[in-house]
């Protein structure tokens, strides 16, 4: 890559209405532009402007529905990279919520949310240790599955199939809220639909926080030993 080319992307994300969008597009779903600008609280032509740069610059896909333009990340790779600059962007002393609308809506997503397509929060760090602590998962080398850890997915019901392009069966996303790493990567993304469809998890309120069920706290005491009260 060259110089120029890595300032031009860096530019595409130095802007707080499209990093507003960026941040909103984490939750994996296709969102129309009206969405967006709603969002990020700017007039529809704005965000079409900031919409089709982020298109132009290959960090958004969009597809048209008759008159509605969706647009969505345009890969894993580009979610990884979005959570890992607001991880390092988040303040040392986080702002204070402005109600208590919002100060419960950031507890929900600190406990438990999905980034992009896999768990985050203390949810997600919780899994990663989980399985770290049962020789599933290596962190000393990298994030990798062990054999035991692709058995482990075996026996869950929900074979790792690589697909098209370069994503890891494992890697490491940095916790823009704990500061730690979590399992990503085919591996994460997996989990979450499993979580998500066995009803181990539900989605909760309008953005992209998860709750663990009383089965899936069940669940996972049985699968990795994690105690309930963690996952609360």
């Amino acid at each position: 890559m060259a110089p120029k080319d890595l300032a031009a992307l860096a530019a595409l994300f130095a802007d707080e209405t499209r990093a507003a969008f960026l941040l909103a597009l984490l939750d994996g779903r296709a969102w129309t532009a009206g969405e967006l600008a709603r969002h990020a609280r700017v007039a529809p032509s704005t965000a079409s402007e900031h919409l089709g740069k982020l298109v132009a610059g290959g960090v958004l896909t969009e597809e048209r529905q008759g008159r509605h333009r969706y647009v969505r990340l345009a890969d894993p790779g580009i979610a990884h990279l979005v959570e890992d600059l607001a991880a390092r962007a988040e303040p040392a002393v986080p702002e204070a919520p402005r109600n208590l609308r919002a100060a419960s809506a950031g507890q929900a997503m600190a406990r438990g949310r999905t980034c992009y397509d896999h768990l985050a929060g203390r949810l997600g760090i919780a899994i990663t240790d989980a399985m770290t602590a049962r020789g599933l998962l290596r962190q000393d080398t990298g994030f990798a599955l062990t054999d035991g850890g692709l058995a482990w997915f075996e026996g869950l019901g929900v074979p790792l199939v690589p697909g098209k392009g370069r994503r890891p069966v494992a890697r490491g996303c940095l916790d823009w809220t704990e500061r730690r790493p979590h399992l990503a990567g085919l591996a994460g993304a997996a989990l979450c639909r499993h979580a998500l469809d066995a009803g181990w998890c539900v989605r909760i309120g309008s953005e992209r926080a998860v709750k663990v069920t009383p089965d899936g706290e069940r669940a996972l005491h049985a699968a990795l030993g994690i105690e309930p009260a963690v996952l609360r």
